[in-house]
């Protein structure tokens, strides 16, 4: 009990200079909840009743308490937290306050109650299986424009991780090469620095995982688990959408790795802007390092992609072939590699060599018919300005009225979720803008359309326009 009065005494002078420094209704709502629950190793330890309560005093008041700490306790002084995250349990996490000295701390304990924490006895650093793909590599990750700056940055954080960018998030339609480059950043990672523990996991895994770890009465060690992981890597984090319980675990994973000086590494079919179903807290964190996007592969990489394929695969295709089948897949990678090994298949039935006429018989079966035109940013601008009766080319103005911002800002968001054209391209087709501005128009529309009725029967009443001839 001795370090529990001695939190109470220090803790209580503390609270003497806090109430000097914010009004009542706050000092009341934000410091007459927290519980001191001990002082050692130059650490004082407070309880607060929830995530959020945690959130909000390290977002608002985080400078006030080291304030506190320093005049009644001492400099050197660390903060931690004890989270309660499951009432019911009365399941906890602690977590080290910001500020901290570089020195990292000790893996994050997790209390039951008033027993001992329990902690998973992880394996040791060459028994923790990374599950990571060897073939999925850099060396044989071809590189184009549509790719060369993700492909960048993920060198860089295998080059140093923790350091650069982190969280990385990587984002793009199915089939470009996400899983390919995540795998290739563990590799590295692995072969650079083999004492870190490297664990690459779909969403889909770790959901499971959770909810396993829920049923059997293992939560904790789940946790805990996490938390000993150095680089994390989650593979289509929007399969989290709508999982509150599945988001909120992770949130405190993430919270604990990234404060911890760990790595994440994040993928998605969409832009953080554009994922329906997910916290804003957790959006937020998705942020906060760098996001980057694997746009579909254009030309000349599909036919770099196809001779690679070809010469792995120690096959003779002509060169003309390889240009025919470049021309008209155009969806993924994982396409156009299903489109040799289709010829590869037939040419052996057939007894035929692989020419044009064959892949043109491949490529009519397997690419969808040609009658069905996909939807052009063209388009959708034409069915946009028709709607809000707006001429095409004011669109393409540096006007800022505020009818045709809106037109400009809707035309984006429909571009962004029923073509596959990149950000930025959208942008240059729109008015000439970058990037960012797209995915900030991409955020409005979206917060609009959840809040406002009328507004959202006029999205669905465009996109219905859309399919009509």
């Amino acid at each position: 009990m001795i370090e529990n009065n001695q939190a109470i005494a220090l803790w209580k002078r503390c609270l003497n200079f806090i109430k000097d420094n914010v009004n009542a209704t706050a000092y009341k709502t934000w410091f007459e909840p927290v519980v001191p629950l001990k002082y050692e190793d130059k650490a004082l330890t407070i309880g607060v009743p929830s995530p959020f309560f945690y959130e909000y005093l390290e977002e608002k008041y985080v400078g006030l308490l080291r304030a506190a700490i320093y005049k009644e306790i001492g400099e050197g002084t660390e903060l931690m937290y004890s989270i309660l995250t499951d009432k019911t349990n009365h399941i906890a996490i602690d977590m080290k306050g910001t500020e901290r000295s570089s020195a990292l701390p000790p893996q994050a304990p997790i209390h039951n109650g008033n027993k001992a924490p329990s902690l998973l006895q992880a394996p040791a650093v060459q028994d923790l299986d990374p599950h990571l793909n060897p073939n999925y590599n850099f060396e044989n990750f071809i590189k184009g424009t549509s790719n060369e700056f993700s492909r960048t940055v993920a060198e860089t954080v295998a080059q140093n991780p923790a350091r650069t960018f982190n969280p990385l998030f990587l984002y793009g339609p199915s089939g470009v090469g996400k899983t390919h480059l995540i795998n290739a950043i563990g590799t590295r990672i692995k072969e650079l620095y083999p004492e870190k523990r490297v664990l690459y996991v779909s969403a889909h895994l770790f959901q499971v995982q959770y909810t396993d770890s829920v049923r059997t009465n293992h939560f904790n060690d789940f946790i805990s688990f996490y938390q000993t992981i150095d680089v994390l890597i989650i593979d289509d984090i929007q399969e989290f959408a709508g999982v509150t319980k599945t988001q909120n675990t992770f949130f405190h994973i993430f919270n604990h790795l990234h404060q911890n000086g760990k790595q994440l590494i994040l993928t998605s079919d969409r832009a953080p802007v554009m994922l329906q179903g997910m916290e804003d807290r957790l959006l937020t964190r998705f942020k906060w390092g760098l996001v980057a996007e694997l746009e579909k592969p254009d030309i000349e990489l599909r036919k770099n992609i196809l001779r690679n394929k070809i010469r792995r695969d120690g096959l003779v295709i002509p060169e003309s072939v390889i240009c025919y089948i470049a021309e008209n897949v155009n969806e993924s990678v994982r396409e156009l590699e299903g489109i040799v090994n289709s010829l590869l298949v037939y040419s052996i039935q057939l007894k035929r060599e692989i020419n044009l006429d064959l892949a043109q018989r491949i490529v009519r079966k397997a690419v969808r018919c040609a009658e069905v035109k996909p939807l052009t940013v063209d388009n959708i601008i034409e069915k946009v300005c028709s709607h809000y009766k707006v001429d095409a080319s004011t669109i393409h103005t540096k006007t800022r009225k505020r009818e045709v911002v809106q037109v400009r800002q809707v035309a984006m968001y429909l571009a962004k979720k029923h073509t596959d054209t990149s950000s930025s391209k959208i942008g240059q087709l729109i008015g000439n803008k970058d990037h960012a501005t797209v995915l900030h128009a991409c955020k409005i529309v979206k917060d609009q359309v959840e809040v406002d009725k009328a507004f959202k029967a006029e999205i669905e009443e465009i996109e219905a326009s859309l399919h009509q001839k």
